[in-house]
Formats: C-alpha cells, sequence, structure tokens
C-alpha cells in the first residue's frame, strides 16, 4: 500500500500535468476542428503592377509617387505592394470578398497551395478569390479557374 504522502504528491502531479496540457493546447481540440468547408471558387491572379493593383504614377511621370488610378481613392497616394491590411504582399497572399472570408481566413488552392487573406479588390466578390504572383508573367500563365477551395476561417 503507497504512503499518504506518495498518493498526494502523485495526485498534485497529475493535475499539474493535465493543466499544462490544457494551457498549451495539448489537450484541446483544434480551433479550427469542424470550421473547414470546400467551395467551388473562381480563382484568378494578381500582382503588384499597375494592371493588377490600379496605380499609375502622378501625373503620368515616373519621377512623381505612385497614386491610385480609379476608384474612390484616385489620385491619392498608394503603397505598391501594400494589401489592404497593412501587410506586404507575397506568395501566399489572397484577395477576397472580407464580408463572406474575413482577414486571416486561410485557404487551400490546388496548384498554388496554402494562403491567407490579406486584401480586398473591387471585382473580388463572392466565391471569387484573386491569389498573388510576384511576376505578371505567372500571373497571365495562371488565367481563370473554377476550382475546389478548401477553408479554414479564423
Amino acid at each position: 500500500m503507497m504512503p499518504r504522502l506518495q498518493k498526494v504528491f502523485l495526485l498534485a502531479l497529475s493535475i499539474s500535468t493535465l493543466s499544462i496540457m490544457l494551457v498549451s493546447g495539448c489537450a484541446t481540440i483544434p480551433r479550427e476542428y469542424g470550421k473547414t468547408e470546400t467551395r467551388k471558387m473562381l480563382v484568378t491572379a494578381y500582382d503588384a503592377g499597375k494592371k493588377s493593383t490600379g496605380w499609375k504614377n502622378k501625373y503620368g511621370c515616373f519621377l512623381m509617387p505612385p497614386v491610385y488610378a480609379y476608384g474612390p481613392h484616385e489620385g491619392e497616394r498608394k503603397k505598391v505592394g501594400v494589401t489592404s491590411d497593412g501587410t506586404k504582399a507575397k506568395k501566399g497572399t489572397i484577395a477576397a470578398d472580407i464580408s463572406r472570408y474575413p482577414y486571416g481566413t486561410k485557404m487551400y488552392v490546388p496548384g498554388y497551395g496554402w494562403g491567407e487573406v490579406h486584401d480586398t479588390g473591387t471585382a473580388i466578390k463572392g466565391d471569387h478569390i484573386d491569389i498573388f504572383f510576384p511576376d505578371e508573367k505567372d500571373c497571365k500563365a495562371w488565367g481563370r479557374k473554377y476550382l475546389d477551395v478548401t477553408i479554414n476561417k479564423p
């Protein structure tokens, strides 16, 4: 028979271990559990260039800063390569309709890989997403595709 002190020690050790596992997430259900869905979506591509992101040089002079070429911010200064949530655009950046897919939504696009929503676009509505490529030729090679996209909302 175990002495009383050993029983108390084992109980305290078990409670401590379980507490650490719960706090660190080892014994909990993942946050994304049950929130994963797959949808057929139109997937197009964009880059940081003038055509994709709607900017031009002020007064048409290459020495002047870039400004928005159209839309509600027309003529205002534009930070080229910066997304609507303020992060730098890079491979894995996705533009989506944020009323349906909020910033931080992770998506798996077949042929592209995992990405995260950090941007919006005037033509991006509903089940249409735009994936970022650093080069315009890669965008043109991608084209327009209807794909089954896996979505993990935050």
